[in-house]
């Protein structure tokens, strides 16, 4: 079974990432192995569309990192729901990535891939035609769940296209570079659509790289080899898919994501009775999970997650150092755009100009090796009327470089202990963690500048 998890099928030691073979030694495998031989250019071409994902998924968030007081004034959006948009984008990408991931790895990647690309680019026009907060964030929230599609299925992609070596190691540094890049070309356009033209132009040209990137993908992707042995898609879905233990996870996360993003705007809503049940439900459908995925392991069954899997200590480990990684780094960029925008004063543009350094350093650490900490804390120390050089400049240009080199690094661990025919999965556990992380951010910091804010009225 595609997603049966036993001790035979993964070992439980730490992973071992180097020495890797050469892009010669794994060419020259057998014909038993699961790795097609590929040339340069053919390898640059399944690339390119997977890489180009990671950019539009960042593209748009920066375009709304600094666009999102002028989008909050022209769509009206209160204090309350002010970080909704960035939120809901990780609320619902978040409670899907687990479930789209296990379907790519039945159905095929491919198809997936392409399902989500398309509805991308669909519903990023639809971020751009939106008349009304409350169109605004649905579309946010559906673009979440576009993306869900995408990103484990190209994790997917490019782990069965590419034997480990240096080639497979190349192919995620570039998947991790495209993020920077997005996240550089958002933080400009934002700026500069926002103080000229209008901010929905950022979305609009979002939506014409989406396009160009799936038409990449029709043209440039493997088609999956899938033996259905005489069955149909359905069968081996319903046989090959832990749905209950997906269901629990996915419901669990909405519900723990949703009463983040409440509480983003409001920490007093937190006491709300309806909160407190929604969040008392969602956290204890936690141990629920972690008793069906063991009775189905124990069973040897399809698990969507194996609790085996957390003996590893280089998993667990990478893990959690996402989950804070993330946590830290996705908070950080929208209070640091509210603080130049909101404390500061600065326009849109001089805004984007600020951020520039988190692009740079983003752009170099995926082209080096070695883990640095990161320095937000010095954004902590900043006086509004100190100079941009003093604090904010070596906050911004630090605090990529960790979850820039986490990316690779983590990727290449978490896949590698996910069997082959599992790696889409491997994909959707990795990017899971990573949202978690980013909604936890969002929720602490929000409730922080809350609480902040009030006690300064007071």
């Amino acid at each position: 079974m595609a997603q049966t998890a036993t001790s035979l099928e993964i070992e439980l030691q730490p992973t071992q990432l180097a020495p890797f073979p050469s892009d010669k030694e794994t060419n020259n495998t057998n014909s038993k192995s699961p790795f097609p031989v590929l040339s340069y250019a053919r390898s640059s071409a399944i690339i390119l569309p997977v890489a180009g994902v990671n950019f539009l998924n960042t593209l748009g968030s920066g375009i709304l990192t600094v666009a999102l007081p002028t989008i909050a004034k022209d769509l009206d959006l209160t204090q309350e729901v002010l970080l909704w948009p960035a939120a809901i984008y990780g609320l619902t990408c978040g409670c899907s990535l687990l479930i789209s991931g296990a379907i790519a790895d039945v159905v095929g990647r491919r198809p997936v891939f392409l399902l989500g690309s398309l509805l991308l680019a669909s519903f990023t026009l639809g971020c751009g035609l939106a008349r009304t907060s409350t169109e605004f964030i649905t579309f946010r929230g559906v673009q979440g769940v576009a993306i869900s599609f995408c990103l484990p299925s190209g994790i997917g992609i490019i782990s069965s296209s590419f034997a480990p070596g240096q080639r497979k190691n190349i192919a995620f540094a570039c998947i991790g570079g495209g993020s920077p890049i997005g996240y550089a070309f958002g933080l400009v356009l934002g700026g500069i659509f926002a103080e000229s033209v209008g901010w929905r132009y950022g979305y609009y040209l979002g939506t014409a790289c989406s396009f160009l990137f799936w038409g990449a993908a029709i043209w440039s992707l493997p088609k999956d080899a899938i033996n259905t042995n005489g069955a149909t898609m359905w069968t081996h879905m319903k046989g090959e898919i832990d749905w209950v233990g997906a269901t629990l996870a996915s419901t669990s996360l909405a519900l723990i994501f949703y009463v983040s993003a409440v509480i983003t705007g409001s920490a007093a809503r937190i006491g709300d009775p309806v909160n407190i049940a929604l969040l008392s439900i969602g956290v204890a459908l936690l141990p629920t999970f972690v008793f069906w995925v063991g009775r189905q392991e124990k069973l040897g069954k399809p698990a969507i997650i194996p609790n085996s899997l957390w003996k590893n200590v280089a998993f667990t480990s990478v893990c959690l150092t996402v989950f804070f990684t993330w946590a830290a780094f996705n908070a950080f960029g929208y209070f640091a755009s509210l603080y130049f925008q909101d404390v500061q004063q600065q326009p849109p543009m001089q805004t984007s100009l600020r951020f520039l350094p988190t692009v740079v350093a983003g752009i170099l650490t995926n082209m080096v090796t070695g883990l640095l900490v990161n320095c937000g804390v010095l954004m902590a120390l900043a006086d509004i009327r100190w100079p941009y050089w003093y604090a904010a400049f070596p906050a911004i240009f630090l605090s990529p470089i960790s979850s820039d080199v986490l990316y690779t690094t983590s990727m290449l661990i978490i896949t590698s202990v996910f069997p082959h025919k599992t790696q889409s999965l491997a994909g959707g556990v990795f990017n899971t963690i990573s949202q978690v992380g980013n909604a936890v951010g969002l929720a602490v910091g929000g409730v922080i500048a809350a609480t902040v804010a009030l006690l300064s009225i007071t």
